[in-house]
């Protein structure tokens, strides 16, 4: 009973959604493509590549950390949560530098090409 009530309440969005747009036709109208700067749509690509690939490294590191509270004090498991935790962090800093690189060629040539 408990799991179709959660059901019902999960796919209540989804039917009122449904029954306002039948076809989806207001989704292909209202995408906004072609409507941004080329530079803005550049930078809001590098933006969210960046900021997945830095979800990425933050759940490495997690993931070693869990390892390692885990580990029972096996000192196998121990190394080889260290090694995660080691990737993560280098993985978050190499993704600081490339937004950060990206963010100072992104400003300049905005600025270079504007008047």
């Amino acid at each position: 009973m408990n799991k179709i009530i959660t059901s019902l309440l999960l796919l209540a969005p989804m039917a009122a959604s449904a029954a306002t747009n039948p076809f989806g036709v207001d989704d292909l109208t209202s995408t906004g493509l072609g409507t941004q700067d080329l530079k803005t749509t550049i930078a809001s690509i590098i933006n969210v590549v960046l900021g997945f690939l830095g979800i990425i490294a933050t759940l490495i590191i997690l993931l070693g950390g869990f390892k390692w509270m885990t580990s029972q004090g096996s000192s196998e498991k121990v190394d080889e949560a260290k090694k995660l935790i080691g990737a993560g962090v280098v993985g978050l800093v190499i993704v600081l530098a490339a937004y950060a690189i990206a963010r100072f060629v992104l400003t300049n040539v905005y600025e270079a090409t504007t008047a």
